[in-house]
């Protein structure tokens, strides 16, 4: 089930998991306009997104938001704490014909802000993500990760995700 605006936060962690930092608890819920200049921030913070990104919210991150908001099927979410936002991922739910109907979780632009790197925000937000797939009843959540992200790759793989396809993409 995606969760707009309005509808009650998601407190992490449960049952009193520790995210390192930060005075209280993470808190993830589905992004709104004036979210837009950090999560803008944290796709252009590492060494890839510097190279991809713009530096200031233009345009076509206004309009790629706005669609991202209209579509029942996508859901662009931020962690915050402390009243900050420290992450962000896009969910998108697709549906298919294969694996017998199945409906599947996308989840990319994971990013964590540089700060709180190492500190479990991004294990925290993913396992978010994958729970709420779960609850959806998706059969299956799958991502993918620039083979030149080699934390990342060992990231994903700790939390049991598997190498299973050779991903390809055609810039237009």
């Amino acid at each position: 089930m995606l969760h707009p605006p309005g509808r009650p936060r998601h407190t992490y962690p449960p049952n009193g998991c520790a995210i390192l930092g930060g005075s209280s608890d993470l808190v993830f819920r589905t992004a709104v306009r004036a979210d837009l200049p950090a999560v803008v921030a944290l796709l252009a913070d590492d060494v890839l997104g510097r190279g991809r990104e713009a530096a200031v919210v233009d345009e076509a991150y206004e309009r790629a938001f706005a669609d991202i908001e209209a579509d029942p099927r996508n859901q662009l979410v931020v962690g915050e704490q402390d009243g900050e936002v420290v992450g962000c991922l896009q969910i998108t739910y697709i549906p298919g014909l294969g694996r017998h109907g199945a409906e599947r979780s996308l989840i990319e632009a994971v990013r964590v802000r540089s700060d709180r790197r190492g500190a479990g925000v991004g294990r925290a937000m993913v396992t978010w993500a994958v729970d709420q797939a779960r609850e959806r009843g998706c059969g299956l959540v799958q991502l993918t990760t620039d083979k030149r992200r080699a934390d990342a790759q060992r990231f994903y793989r700790g939390l049991g995700f598997v190498a299973s396809h050779e991903g390809m993409k055609l810039p237009l």
